[in-house]
């Protein structure tokens, strides 16, 4: 509590001290002074203000130097008594601002600031700042009346001086802080705020000023970085606060059209004031401008984010404010406040982007046509600058150029029609945008990538709402790509649909070098449109019809899927098309689509090249993505039209290319999905009834219509057994067009039968290798099981022995009734009708019907003169022996006319064929074992082992390259083969033993280590059949132990491989031999029993 409460006590501590210090003026008596004053109440000192401020005054107003630690001293006491206490006088008010302001004149004629210490101007600038804090009430505005403007103008030019010319920090930011007091601008809560008439009165006082202050902070903002940020800071809002004071646009409406006139006695202060008029206005705002563009071209690029953040607070306020005044200066602002909205920090975003949604709400470029025009005028030099733009700037720059074209959008908001109503400004954007989403169409892997055919459905893979990665040809930032799309949004959000739908349509069809641009942006347009992941300022005035956006995506629709745009080459495969066929289908093509599809003779003319192709498959691959998002956009309203959509989609999913097959299963994903389908399965089925009629029609007529097979593969495979009824015509359809079409249309035909196949394997059921394996180990089993159960009897071992006699002189070639043999085999299939219709047999099922007629079909073209027929006609005969199973009776005799033309391949084909051809041999004997023992004994088995035995010798001596080649992968495929093969077919002891020989020299370490691991598998699998012998041999070969005989009455055991010195066989003869033991040891069986014929 302070010790004099009282004026009286006070007064008597204090006037002492102030006598003295009158009397003379010292650093100690001011501070005497100053230390009474510390004890003295704020109450008791508001009462003896003036007398205590004499002395003070007195002492700054002796003429003469005075010694600056002194002036220091006496500014900063009176600084403490008007922090203490309030100014209630005019005169005292306007004296004590005359008098501290001289404290800090320079010498006259300098131009410069005062030559005084850092101190003591920062005392006086503290000094005003407080003054201008204490003046009570209404006194302050005392100081703005048109007498006080020399004074003031005084003060400002002091302060701005020293803000501009003073190197000490602290200097210049608090003389930018106390001209914003000055300026009655400042951000504390202590002075009133003033009405409208007291504004209007400060705005036509400080528009004396408005120059000077404004070209002296344009410069301090782009003064050097030095000063530091707290410098720029204050400057830049000292300058938006009084220029949006002097400039704001509701002090400027209340202007009236003539100068007011002042007193006789005020005549020279008249000259002084300005005429807020139109034509100052105009002037005014001119200048304003480039000192503007100054001050954003320098803050906007600032390292500092606070700086960044106050410019954003520069344009927010001068956009409140002085929207109509400054509206040139507008085009500078908004470039630099949409510009910021990528700020890297995360304040200037988040400021930037409130402002950005304020100006919106408060619909002030809605509301002002004249900021709506400016925005359409800095769009248009945007659009005409971005392609150069983006062909030099790097991605940083690209993502600002693009960020600043979707901001000016966003404001421009419901406005944006004008843009689009203008045909300048449509064509310009509209051509930057196509110019600037240029594909890369270089790259050949897009056209090299094929389908391979999968071996169950597509759709498990199948992601919803995949988008293929583009690659452009102007950038490569992901965010780049982005910020276009959200511009096609936000055109197609607010814009006129059925204008840029018919104007980006018009792109579409004018040339083929923005088809696919203008596709992408077409797509884009209806998601905005529907309002799919648009980042919008403000709602739109109306929402969209949806019988508008329905007719809009009906257009688009038919000009994809016209047959000019929809089916383009994509590739030179000549299983896919042959060259008669593609010239009728472009022909028709260009027929189909009339005036707009003659652009595409182009794509046709030959030679047809990678780049071409590469851009058809875009094309289509963005066509599909487009009725994946019109399906989303319109959901179950999409249903009505799948008439038109869903075939052509399905004939894309089918297709060989696999881009444009993943694009198509994409969007059947995004189909379902909005049409309210659980699957692609569920989407198929339900629309079945109208896709088979229009493959039934199209396969009629496959030369005009050769993808119709590419439409059922994909419902088979997308499908489950319930379709098969449904499409069983179709497929007797097409096996009788197959029998009338053998030469020109045998490989589309055996497409669509492997399609068939291919599902009815899928759907019902595979009899896979499994089964019959598990089927031999159950046969097995019950052998050591009755092994275990009784004793051998004296029968069973007669009858091993002359079955043993048998085959030895089978063996040694002794073959008297092999005629009779082969013609008792033969018997029971000469007449295979009557067998298949035997009395009291269940019938055929249908599926089981269809696999025996598409064999039928195999059997006549496995002799086709072209390889490719030969090898698919092979893919579809090991489908149908895997469908017909079950049902020996049936397979049998198929197999027995089959048998002639397959050897035909086997042994004396193509390689490919041959491979194709063993897989087929493989598959038949898992259920014709006993049928092919003899046949394959006597018309491939030589060949294969004298193959075998020609080529290994090529194998190991052979580098790495080898292993890519025919030969090697041939070589491969039989040794894996024959062992299962010599198992499922029981061969005899002559022919494990030529198998024996031909793979024991591909145990050789020099041979390649797989075909070394398929001979093991080879001897791995007659070790099951004979490992008696099997033991023999390789032990001939390489014996690692020696047997002594049990009794001396035995001669000793002598095999070849003892004592033989180790060689290229050894390791791999060592591992099969310790198989072996393996072997026998986990499950002892007679290998006498394993020889003799089941």
């Amino acid at each position: 509590m302070a010790v004099f409460d009282t004026p009286q006590a006070a007064f008597g501590a204090l006037r002492p001290v102030c006598v003295q210090l009158t009397r003379t003026q010292t650093v100690e008596n001011v501070r005497q002074l100053q230390a009474h004053l510390a004890g003295v109440s704020g109450a008791a000192l508001q009462e003896l203000q003036e007398y205590v401020l004499f002395p003070l005054r007195f002492a700054l107003r002796v003429p003469g130097p005075k010694q600056e630690r002194l002036l220091q001293s006496l500014v900063q006491c009176i600084s403490s008594v008007l922090a203490a206490t309030c100014v209630k006088k005019q005169e005292l008010l306007q004296e004590l601002f005359s008098e501290l302001c001289t404290c800090l004149a320079p010498p006259p004629n300098s131009g410069k600031a005062a030559p005084l210490s850092e101190e003591l101007k920062l005392a006086v600038i503290q000094a005003l700042h407080t003054l201008m804090h204490s003046a009570y009430g209404d006194v302050i505005l005392s100081l703005y009346q048109p007498s006080s403007l020399p004074l003031l103008g005084f003060a400002v030019s002091l302060l701005l001086t020293l803000a501009e010319q003073e190197k000490a920090k602290q200097i210049k930011i608090s003389a930018l802080e106390c001209l914003q007091v000055l300026v009655l601008q400042c951000d504390c809560q202590e002075h009133r705020h003033l009405d409208e008439d007291e504004e209007q009165q400060c705005g036509d006082l400080f528009a004396s000023f408005l120059p000077g202050i404004s070209i002296a902070l344009s410069r301090i903002i782009a003064g050097d970085i030095k000063q530091g940020h707290k410098t720029t800071v204050s400057a830049i809002r000292l300058f938006y606060l009084i220029v949006g004071l002097v400039m704001a646009d509701k002090q400027l409406a209340r202007i009236p059209k003539s100068k007011e006139k002042l007193p006789v006695e005020h005549s020279r202060i008249s000259e002084l004031m300005i005429h807020r008029g139109s034509d100052w206005t105009k002037s005014t705002a001119e200048k304003l401008s480039i000192l503007l563009h100054k001050v954003v071209e320098s803050s906007s690029v600032h390292p500092h984010w606070k700086v960044r953040l106050e410019l954003v607070e520069l344009v927010h306020h001068l956009l409140r404010n002085c929207s109509q005044s400054l509206v040139d200066s507008f085009s500078h602002l908004l470039k630099a406040l949409v510009g910021l909205v990528n700020d890297e920090n995360s304040e200037v975003q988040s400021r930037c982007n409130k402002v950005l949604q304020g100006i919106s709400e408060q619909r002030i470029v809605a509301q002002n046509r004249a900021l709506a025009d400016v925005l359409s005028e800095n769009l248009h030099s945007l659009a005409t600058a971005l392609p150069r733009l983006m062909n030099s700037q790097d991605d940083m720059g690209k993502v600002s150029t693009l960020s600043l074209l979707l901001g000016y959008l966003k404001l421009l908001g419901p406005k944006i029609n004008i843009v689009l109503h203008s045909m300048s400004h449509l064509q310009r954007l509209s051509k930057a945008l196509v110019q600037v989403l240029e594909l890369d169409v270089t790259d050949v892997k897009i056209v090299e990538a094929r389908r391979s055919e999968p071996p169950g459905p597509l759709q498990q893979g199948v992601q919803k709402g995949r988008c293929q990665k583009k690659y452009f040809r102007f950038f490569t930032e992901e965010k780049v790509f982005q910020l276009l799309q959200q511009v096609c949004r936000v055109l197609g959000y607010y814009g006129n649909l059925y204008l840029l739908v018919d104007h980006f349509m018009g792109l579409y069809s004018e040339s083929g070098l923005y088809r696919k641009q203008a596709a992408m942006i077409l797509n884009e347009l209806v998601m905005g449109a529907a309002g799919v992941g648009v980042d919008f300022l403000q709602e739109r005035e109306a929402a969209l019809n949806v019988d508008d956006l329905k007719g809009s995506i009906t257009s688009i629709l038919d000009e994809y899927m016209d047959q000019a745009n929809w089916y383009l080459f994509t590739s030179v495969d000549s299983e896919e098309s042959s060259p008669e066929q593609s010239e009728q289908h472009l022909g028709l093509a260009v027929r189909a689509g009339g005036v707009s599809s003659s652009v595409l003779l182009l794509s046709s003319e030959p030679p047809v090249t990678t780049r071409t192709m590469n851009s058809n498959i875009w094309q289509i691959c963005i066509q599909l993505e487009g009725v994946g998002c019109f399906a989303a956009v319109l959901g179950k309203e999409f249903r009505l039209l799948l008439l038109s959509a869903l075939y052509p989609v399905l004939e894309k999913a089918g297709d060989r290319t696999l881009l444009i097959s993943e694009t198509a299963l994409g969007t059947l994903a995004d189909i379902c999905e909005a049409c309210g389908y659980d699957s692609v399965q569920c989407l198929i089925n339900e629309n079945s009834d109208y896709l088979v009629n229009g493959i039934s029609l199209n396969l009629r007529q496959l030369a005009y219509q050769p993808r119709a097979s590419q439409v059922l593969d994909t419902m088979l495979r997308n499908s489950d057994a319930s379709l098969l009824p449904l499409v069983e015509d179709v497929i007797q359809d097409v096996l009788s067009a197959l029998d009338q079409s053998y030469n020109s249309q045998a490989s589309t035909f055996l497409r669509v039968l492997h399609s068939v196949m291919t599902a009815l394997v899928q759907w019902f059921g595979m009899p896979s290798a499994e089964e019959h394996q598990q089927r031999q180990t159950d046969k097995g089993q019950s052998r050591a099981l009755s092994q275990g159960q009784h004793k051998v009897t004296s029968q069973e071992v007669e009858r091993f022995f002359l079955d043993y006699v048998s085959q030895k002189r089978i063996a040694e070639g002794d073959l008297p009734d092999l005629e009779e043999e082969e013609e008792t085999d033969e018997v029971p299939l000469a007449n295979p009708e009557p067998n298949s219709d035997m009395e009291g047999e269940a019938p055929l099922p249908s599926h089981a019907q269809l696999a025996r007629d598409v064999m039928e079909r195999c059997i006549h073209l496995l002799s086709d003169g072209s390889l490719r027929v030969r090898l698919k006609v092979l893919d579809v005969l090991e489908l149908c022996v895997t469908m017909l199973h079950p049902h020996g009776n049936h397979l049998l005799p198929m197999a027995h006319r089959v048998w002639p033309a397959l050897v035909t391949r086997l042994v004396g084909d193509d390689p490919l064929a041959v491979l194709r051809a063993f897989k087929v041999l493989c598959t038949l004997a898992q259920t014709c074992g006993d049928f092919l023992r003899q046949r394959f004994s006597k018309d491939v088995l030589p060949k294969l082992t004298s193959s075998l035995l020609s080529q290994a010798p090529v194998s190991a001596r052979a580098g790495p390259v080898y292993s890519h080649t025919l030969a090697f992968k041939l070589q491969l495929a039989v040794l894996q083969g024959l062992g299962s093969l010599c198992e499922r077919l029981d061969m005899g002891e002559s022919d494990l033993n030529k198998v024996a020989d031909a793979c024991l020299i591909y145990l050789s370490a020099k041979q390649p280590v797989k075909l070394q691991e398929a001979a093991q598998s080879v001897f791995l699998h007659l070790m099951h059949v004979d490992p008696d012998s099997t033991w023999l041999l390789l032990s001939e070969v390489c014996c690692p132990e020696g047997y002594e005989p049990p009794h001396p009455s035995l001669r000793p055991v002598k095999l070849s491989g003892m004592g033989r010195p180790r060689n290229e066989l050894t390791d791999n003869v060592l591992l099969l031999l310790h198989r072996l033991q393996q072997q026998e040891a986990t499950g002892p069986r007679s290998s006498t029993q394993e020889a003799s014929p089941s």
